[in-house]
């Protein structure tokens, strides 16, 4: 999968731009369905608990849209034939990435061998599943970062598959990202080209710790509310430990973890590296200037100021017009509309937002046909 692909707005032959969803919850629909890909000393816990940490917060609004519910019934996003027709079809996607549900939160699993053998057992489901039924759905791996060796081991045996164009992770986690505990998986993603991605929902689950550095919020809101300050620790970590420095290739995401904040962090950053400097002497630039190579986001949930442009201004003054995705979160409660949630950037932004950014970094070349197209 090349990176190095140079797209303008428009797709390599002439037509109409790019659309790429970055973020799509694909499921397993039932449990049962993950045991052909599970080692068997493993069966009974799974179809027992299977991830066995759930959601510490209630939502009253619940997490998946109810007007998403596949016609059999099952869980939303679960069926890749319904998703096809109500989500890529519908709003004309010419990729989507599948970044999975639950699964994530594998990673704050007390048992590691159970929690690896999950993970390795979901890629697979992935790739049989999802990937094989139409070239416009794309997948990020899920690791288990808390043991990074096998993360770098699932890494290898999986990243090198043509429709496997990220890895991914939970955003909770026991360390920061940027401490070397994590360097062997950064390792193998470098190796096989494949960005990094992490993914909120698992704050306060497992052994996470608190979801917050005084203590829990008391409801959903407060929580979901505070998410990107587990992103502003990662990524402050990312850049200040050298990760960029000792992988110079690496790309990062911070899916659905807000964009206001970005600039904030970057002067903040800058402003403290001036006098504090020595503390990182393996840092040969500006922090800034790490994030606006190598680290993207995406759109949802997008900010929404009462002034729109405000909004634009925040983007410009972090310099990521080029570094920002769009994302759906189909078929989660806050679904951001493809051609509503962008509607105060300028058209060549959009454009760029909307399908070029994603083409670029995943080597997206063309717009894909369905496997119905391809195989008539």
């Amino acid at each position: 999968m090349g990176r190095s692909i140079d797209h303008s707005t428009e797709n390599a032959a002439g037509g109409p731009p790019l659309l790429i969803d970055t973020d799509v919850h694909n499921g397993i629909k039932r449990r049962e369905d993950l045991l052909p890909y599970l080692p068997k000393v493993w069966h009974e816990q799974w179809l027992s608990q299977a991830t066995g940490l759930g959601q510490p917060f209630y939502s009253p609004v619940g997490v998946l849209r109810q007007d998403a519910v596949p016609e059999d019934g099952s869980l939303p996003g679960s069926d890749p034939g319904y998703l096809i027709r109500d989500h890529v079809e519908r709003h004309g996607f010419d990729y989507v990435i599948l970044t999975g549900q639950n699964i994530l939160e594998m990673a704050l699993h007390p048992d590691l061998d159970y929690a690896n053998a999950v993970v390795s057992a979901y890629n697979d489901y992935l790739i049989d599943h999802w990937l094989r039924v139409d070239p416009r759905l794309k997948g990020a791996m899920v690791v288990n970062p808390s043991d990074p060796a096998a993360a770098a081991k699932e890494i290898e045996r999986v990243a090198g598959h043509p429709d496997i164009v990220e890895v991914i992770m939970a955003s909770a986690a026991m360390k920061l990202y940027g401490q070397r505990f994590y360097h062997p998986l950064y390792e193998a993603a470098e190796k096989m080209n494949v960005p990094i991605a992490i993914h909120p929902g698992t704050e306060g689950r497992g052994m996470s710790g608190a979801p917050t550095a005084s203590g829990y919020p008391t409801r959903y809101m407060e929580w979901h509310n505070i998410l990107p300050t587990n992103y502003m620790a990662h990524l402050n970590s990312l850049v200040c430990e050298g990760v960029f420095e000792k992988f110079p290739t690496l790309n990062f995401i911070a899916i659905e973890g807000g964009i206001a904040w970005l600039p904030h962090l970057m002067w903040r950053m800058d402003k403290n590296y001036k006098a504090l400097r020595d503390t990182t002497p393996w840092l040969r630039r500006l922090p800034s200037e790490y994030i606006r190579e190598r680290v993207y986001l995406t759109t949802q949930p997008i900010e929404e100021p009462d002034n729109p442009q405000h909004l634009v201004d925040i983007v410009n003054m972090a310099g990521a017009e080029d570094r920002l995705l769009y994302s759906s979160d189909y078929p989660h409660w806050d679904f951001d509309h493809p051609r509503l949630a962008l509607a105060s950037f300028p058209r060549d932004q959009r454009l760029q937002i909307l399908g070029g950014n994603a083409a670029r970094l995943f080597g997206l070349e063309r717009p894909a046909k369905s496997r119905d197209e391809t195989e008539g």
